[in-house]
């Protein structure tokens, strides 16, 4: 049984119209909706969220999903998804979820929705897809900035892990570009990053960004911060740490987690600020992923913004680009249905 349901529009118009079903197909769930195609953003009809591992795979859980919405294959004229894990393939695209043994095979989906094909994309660039076609209720700026019309766009999100993209102008469109900087080396700033840098060697081997910028990263901050049990957060080893660190720091329960949660945006600023710099994103930068909707009055504190500014002598260009949040949760799934759109025009 699906866990949530989300209606914005009556299907009764979309029966006996064509849809495009789409999808962000994650290791804890799956997110499918179908949409009305429209030329600058695809209309939600509705979506549903299942538990990823409670099926066998991608196509049965699209088969529940339509049958419970009262749609039909042959009524989906474009299907795109974006999967939490490396996309790979030459004429069918194939992926198997990072954080779940679990493949998604593109040609099979296609079968069981008689089409020739549907896409599939690391989530992060379908996330990149919904970018260009957010309204400003689905942001939150954290520096106006003054963008460039012509220029590259830039994208980070941490949640699970750390996620970066560059969405590279092209005439008239914006093309999602993926990136793996997550995985580079974690560039340590003063001395309390020092410690860090130090704790992940002897840890990890190596120190990478995403170790320190997302959900484990923030727990990774917490024991470098603890020098004894911390009363407000129990199990460091839980899904749930990340949010008992966020909450006790934010609620003022314990001075060693809100030293973490601060290590974690100043990290995540110059994380971002390198993105800018490495790829000149004068269009904007865009914060994405599920922890900065939560950890908000962190972000807007002002730390963010200067560890994203503070790298002379490029602080001018740096303060000239837009800086927003993405408040918006399911815009992997928009994105998705957004690049499912662009395959029909």
């Amino acid at each position: 049984m699906s866990r949530d349901t989300v209606s914005e529009r009556p299907l009764d118009g979309a029966r006996h119209g064509r849809v495009i079903l789409a999808g962000d197909v994650g290791g804890t769930k799956t997110l499918l909706g179908l949409f009305a195609p429209q030329a600058s953003r695809p209309r939600l009809l509705t979506s549903r969220s299942y538990p990823t591992a409670d099926y066998p795979d991608l196509q049965t859980i699209i088969g529940v999903f339509l049958k419970e919405v009262g749609n039909h294959h042959d009524g989906v004229k474009a299907a795109c998804f974006g999967v939490a894990g490396p996309v790979v393939g030459d004429r069918h695209d194939t992926a198997r979820l990072t954080n779940l043994d679990w493949p998604v095979d593109g040609h099979l989906v296609a079968v069981s929705l008689g089409l020739k094909r549907v896409r599939l994309l690391n989530d992060l660039i379908a996330m990149a897809y919904a970018v260009p076609v957010l309204d400003e209720a689905d942001l939150l700026t954290l520096q106006p900035g003054r963008a460039q019309p012509s220029g590259d766009i830039a994208l980070i999100a941490a949640g699970t892990g750390l996620g970066e993209a560059v969405l590279h102008r092209q005439d008239d469109r914006l093309v999602p570009w993926p990136s793996e900087g997550g995985h580079a080396d974690f560039a340590a700033r003063n001395e309390n990053e020092i410690r860090v840098l130090r704790w992940l060697i002897a840890n990890d081997g190596r120190a990478q960004v995403e170790r320190v910028v997302s959900g484990s990263g923030l727990v990774n901050l917490h024991r470098v911060t603890h020098d004894a049990a911390c009363g407000a957060v129990k199990d460091l080893t839980s899904q749930d740490a990340p949010a008992a660190i966020t909450e006790a720091a934010l609620q003022g329960q314990c001075a060693s987690c809100r030293q973490a949660l601060d290590m974690f945006v100043e990290a995540y600023g110059a994380e971002a600020g390198n993105l800018a710099l490495r790829t000149v994103s004068t269009g904007g930068l865009f914060v994405g992923g599920g922890i900065a909707p939560k950890i908000l009055p962190a972000l807007t504190s002002g730390a963010f913004i200067r560890a994203f500014v503070s790298k002379a002598p490029f602080e001018s260009l740096l303060e000239a680009i837009p800086v927003k949040v993405i408040l918006k949760t399911d815009n992997a799934l928009l994105g998705a249905a957004v690049c499912a759109g662009r395959d029909e025009t």
